[in-house]
């Protein structure tokens, strides 16, 4: 390790330390210090300071991001916090990110700041449309592997993990996983039915975990597509995780007939309630086996949910994040640039829902497939669109995905993706998708965002 690395490494355990002690005699009397002791660390980072003091003023002057700010402090374990602040905001942020920038700057190789991950596609539910109960144990990435990919992105700076499937709390070495590389953050998207006192005791003593539950909407609409019991199932779960003190969160597929629900005050005051500290809104993507354009958002709903996350934000205790209404505020699609998939078989995806790869990780370093052609031409577009309300190469701008695969040569990693690239009806049907929606997009980006987003972040 370089001196100044050292240098910079023993400033962040100095801080988090110094953090630590004010968040556990009195968090809430302490907020203002820590703030204070933050900027004292950053100050010479301009981007870094004018964050925290988005967040001060959000404090001081926004009563639900203050409530929202002193429950966290207040219920959360104290070994959950402090790994939130040194493996999140010390690490990745922190750290990690100018890591990485140092190294785009030396080699011209973009490397992401999360990376998501399908050890296994496997799954203890068969809920209705998905294609889990297809792979076996055989189609798992071994630990092993595994291993190598986490060991490979952290050297790179890369230190917060999502972790897909499949059901990720299938596979038992997760939790190995997890211990191992306790200075990195994990997200794992879960459906919450393999929780137990004994799972739920690991993951707090580990703190370096932070479970989103996904759910459909309340009972109805959860076990309608899940199972029958599955709500409740998550429900304990939830009160489990609450008990400890352990950060979770909620994740919703949002289509056509459950938006209603997810969004309604009803829904978040339950999940508040239940110890959860945000929701991920995703839009139902015609992805899969069997994609289906008609379970999709109208262009109605699809604007709706954003003003409504918005207002969700403003309003609430509650930290809600719409996948691609939110898009303005990050540049528009991340995809290939801020983040990226590895599905089971170790294919390299920029997205979780675009299914094309051209370079696998097997007998390969993860960051040869940074370096590659497809990454590289996709960035080289992003983005694909001014009005950052359409984001996406698959939905709104359909051409992109076409045109970037014949120069690349990516190939599709399922049925799914193949169609997209090569059945007639199904392109036609994306296209007057995109074709719909688009006069929805320009009149919410003129009315709702003056026709202005992180074009800077954009090219990051």
């Amino acid at each position: 390790m370089k001196v100044t690395e050292k240098i910079e490494r023993t400033a962040r355990e100095v801080l988090i330390k110094k953090a630590v002690d004010l968040l556990s005699k009195d968090p809430e009397k302490n907020v203002h210090k820590l703030i204070e002791l933050v900027k004292k660390y950053v100050y010479k980072d301009e981007d870094n300071l004018s964050r925290v003091k988005v967040v001060e003023d959000l404090y001081d002057n926004n009563p639900p991001t203050n409530q929202f700010i002193n429950n966290i402090l207040k219920t959360t374990d104290i070994n959950c916090m402090k790994k939130f602040f040194i493996n999140f905001l010390a690490n990745s942020a922190w750290y990690g990110m100018p890591k990485r920038e140092k190294f785009f700057d030396k080699t011209g190789i973009k490397t992401p700041y999360v990376i998501l991950i399908s050890p296994s596609m496997r799954c203890n539910l068969r809920c209705g449309g998905c294609y889990a109960a297809n792979y076996s144990k055989e189609d798992d990435i071994p630990f092993e592997e595994l291993d190598r990919i986490i060991g490979e992105a952290r050297e790179l700076g890369i230190y917060y993990f999502i972790i897909l499937g499949g059901e990720p709390f299938i596979n038992k070495y997760m939790l190995d996983i997890y211990k191992k590389y306790s200075d990195c953050m994990f997200t794992p998207f879960t459906n919450g039915t393999l929780f137990n006192k004994e799972l739920a005791d690991k993951i707090r003593d580990l703190g370096n975990v932070v479970p989103m539950f996904s759910l459909e909407g309340f009972e109805k609409e959860t076990d309608m597509r899940r199972g029958k019991g599955v709500f409740n199932q998550v429900m304990k779960s939830m009160d489990l995780l609450k008990e400890r003190g352990v950060l979770f969160g909620v994740s919703t597929a949002t289509g056509r007939n459950n938006i209603d629900a997810v969004t309604s005050d009803e829904f978040i005051d339950m999940l508040i309630e239940k110890g959860a500290k945000m929701s991920w809104y995703f839009i139902f993507m015609p992805v899969g086996r069997d994609p289906d354009v008609n379970m999709m958002l109208t262009p109605e709903q699809r604007i709706y949910l954003g003003k409504r996350i918005r207002k969700i934000r403003s309003s609430k205790p509650y930290f809600a994040i719409d996948f691609f209404n939110d898009a303005p505020y990050v540049g528009g699609c991340i995809a290939g640039k801020y983040y990226c998939h590895i599905n089971s078989h170790e294919d390299v995806e920029p997205c979780i829902f675009s299914h094309f790869a051209a370079d696998n990780l097997k007998g390969r370093k993860l960051v040869e497939v940074f370096d590659s052609k497809f990454f590289k031409e996709l960035r080289s577009r992003q983005p694909y669109n001014k009005n950052l309300l359409l984001p996406c190469m698959m939905i709104d701008n359909t051409n992109v995905i076409r045109e970037v695969i014949e120069k690349t040569g990516a190939k599709p990693t399922d049925d799914g993706a193949r169609m997209m690239i090569s059945d007639k009806k199904f392109q036609d049907e994306l296209n007057n998708l995109a074709y719909d929606f688009k006069p929805y997009a320009e009149k919410s980006w003129k009315e709702d965002f003056n026709c202005k987003g992180n074009y800077k972040m954009s090219k990051g």
